[in-house]
């Protein structure tokens, strides 16, 4: 029998949009923030990763790509990839990233750098976007960070892709630096909640 299809079935529309909404203008995307707050804050009030297993569009997203639609190889992805030493690593990594796009948005909004209309790819590539800026109320730091963190969103959007063909849909989702994150969270919190008399 088929399960009936629960809202947040559907929540890969949102993921879809978000990427879209960024195209035509930068500023939608500081709502990526949501992606951000909503699996640590599920991971440290409920103890489990809720949103990882049921409410991330994006995993949703490579699967009904890969998996409805056929486009991945659906092949295991190797153990270093899934070893603990790699994603670690790839959260330091990630989180440096990060950091430095937020130390490039605070020199934007000190006035020492000028705004760079550009979103980066992969960390590396400066890819035009002039075209998705049309000004803002606020400081031009409000725009560089949404430059900075389009970049970071569809960076990491590009490597489940890339992960989804090369090997099973959800691969993305092994070395997720948010899903390592929350699985810190969970693991400390259950850790501490044990100890408790």
């Amino acid at each position: 029998m088929k399960q009936k299809k629960k809202w947040y079935d559907y929540l890969w529309i949102v993921s879809l949009t978000y990427l879209i909404l960024g195209f035509f203008n930068i500023l939608f995307a500081w709502l990526g923030l949501l992606c951000f707050f909503i699996p640590l804050l599920i991971a440290i009030i409920k103890g489990n990763k809720a949103y990882c297993n049921k409410y991330c569009g994006r995993g949703q997203l490579f699967s009904l790509i890969g998996g409805r639609f056929g486009l991945s190889r659906k092949k295991d992805m190797p153990a270093w990839m899934k070893s603990s030493g790699f994603r670690y690593g790839f959260l330091i990594f990630f989180f440096a990233m990060f950091f430095f796009m937020l130390w490039n948005t605070w020199l934007v909004f000190s006035g020492a750098k000028d705004l760079k209309t550009v979103v980066t790819l992969l960390w590396t590539f400066k890819v035009p976007w002039h075209w998705a800026y049309h000004g803002t109320l606020f400081s031009e730091g409000v725009a560089q960070f949404a430059f900075g963190f389009y970049s970071v969103m569809l960076t990491s959007t590009v490597l489940g892709l890339v992960t989804m063909i090369l090997f099973k849909p959800r691969s993305w989702c092994i070395y997720c630096p948010m899903g390592t994150m929350t699985q810190l969270i969970c693991r400390a919190r259950n850790v501490t909640a044990s100890q408790k008399p």
